[in-house]
């Protein structure tokens, strides 16, 4: 806002300097003084009284609700508390901690949105609160989502939070899952459920996916519901066209997938593929069988070909009849694996239709488990043998 004295100046220096002489009388000379003298006055008071409220925010931040003194200066920048009103603000901490908010949770959630602290109590927050938890979201589920998503608070509760809530339990049955999910993936709380999600899920239903599949969807990867009707109709043509069911979680995955790479980056993956020897009909075959091996980087890929090809000797055919090779971690452990393996083939320790395979699909915790079971039993059959010749010649001499 622009000075007051300087609004004057700039008004008055629009008159000629005898005109403002023949108008200014000793009287008038008075008055314009006083009205100075209260315009700077007031200009004063404003001052002072912002700058006491700054002051009292960031005190009342800061030794009351729990604000590192840095957050605390940021937020007085947006929001001025009434040192007057102290008990407004009081009533808000209160409500929280009556819905079992500890200091921690209330902190976390004003660093993140200050503003609820001069939101209404009984018409705003108490019947918000009140709703999520008479819908089973009590104990620690509701001040963790609320900490999570700040705006569940700030918005409307029968436009923003009831829609959003209905959709999530109607496909999620477990007030446990719903928490999970929106925390999971906090933007979820955002997004038009009602309209576009809704829409697409019931087009997924009529095609056949059940709806357990459609549960761990939402909960896992709920961004790939949310493409338009035509992106979600040539996915179910593509892999129906492969010959999946539908019902089938590999149906599934390979729809998730293709929802998650655009039509650009498929190319670019399948020309990777092509490079390193792969024919078209190689590279869906490898996709109806793990569409997760599209969802692998080229660089990934190309190492573990690498690997597969020049080290071991197999052809692309081999690897793709088995796609989910390309997704281990190559350095630790398909190498270290194959080394062992390797070792206890020239000790001729392993059967010569050993399925090397079989060690790699292991998990690290039972690979070495089983492949050193097998390792023992052989060296105790050996050693009795070994025994067995040792008591027989004792027994001839």
């Amino acid at each position: 806002m622009a000075n007051p004295s300087l609004k004057s100046s700039v008004f008055l220096s629009c008159f000629p300097t005898q005109f403002l002489r023949s108008i200014i009388t000793p009287q008038s000379s008075t008055i314009c003084r006083k009205h100075l003298l209260s315009t700077v006055s007031d200009s004063d008071k404003s001052s002072s009284s912002l700058s006491s409220m700054s002051s009292f925010t960031v005190q009342y931040l800061t030794n009351t609700c729990g604000f590192p003194l840095e957050d605390a200066l940021s937020a007085s920048e947006k929001l001025q508390l009434n040192e007057n009103k102290p008990h407004k603000h009081q009533s808000v901490l209160e409500i929280l901690r009556s819905f079992h908010f500890y200091d921690t949770h209330i902190t976390k959630l004003l660093i993140k949105c200050p503003k609820i602290l001069q939101m209404k109590v009984n018409n705003n927050l108490k019947p918000k609160l009140e709703y999520l938890r008479d819908n089973g979201l009590e104990g620690r589920l509701l001040p963790d989502l609320i900490v999570s998503n700040p705006e569940i608070l700030t918005r409307s509760l029968s436009g923003f939070t009831k829609p959003r809530l209905e959709i999530l339990k109607k496909y999620l049955h477990t007030n446990d899952e719903v928490f999970g999910a929106v925390k999971r993936t906090s933007w979820l709380w955002r997004l038009n459920l009602k309209g576009i999600m809704e829409r697409n899920i019931e087009l997924l239903l009529s095609e056949g996916v059940t709806t357990r599949s459609i549960e761990r969807w939402v909960f896992w990867q709920p961004r790939t519901l949310m493409h338009r009707v035509d992106r979600i109709v040539y996915a179910i043509w593509t892999v129906k066209e492969l010959g999946l069911d539908p019902s089938s979680f590999t149906c599934v995955r390979a729809i998730q997938v293709l929802l998650s790479i655009s039509h650009s980056t498929w190319n670019q993956k399948a020309q990777n593929f092509k490079a390193l020897g792969w024919s078209e009909e190689l590279i869906w075959s490898a996709f109806k069988r793990d569409s997760l091996c599209f969802a692998l980087s080229e660089e990934k890929v190309r190492r573990a070909m690498d690997f597969y090809v020049n080290t071991m000797k197999l052809k692309p055919e081999v690897i793709a009849a088995q796609p989910n090779l390309l997704a281990y971690a190559m350095d630790t452990r398909i190498r270290p694996r194959y080394s062992v393996i390797k070792v206890l083939e020239c000790r001729k320790l392993l059967k010569k239709k050993f399925k090397v395979f079989w060690v790699f699909r292991l998990t690290e915790k039972d690979s070495w488990k089983n492949l050193w079971t097998s390792i023992w039993t052989k060296f105790q059959t050996c050693w009795r043998y070994i025994m067995v010749q040792s008591w027989l010649r004792r027994g001839i001499n």
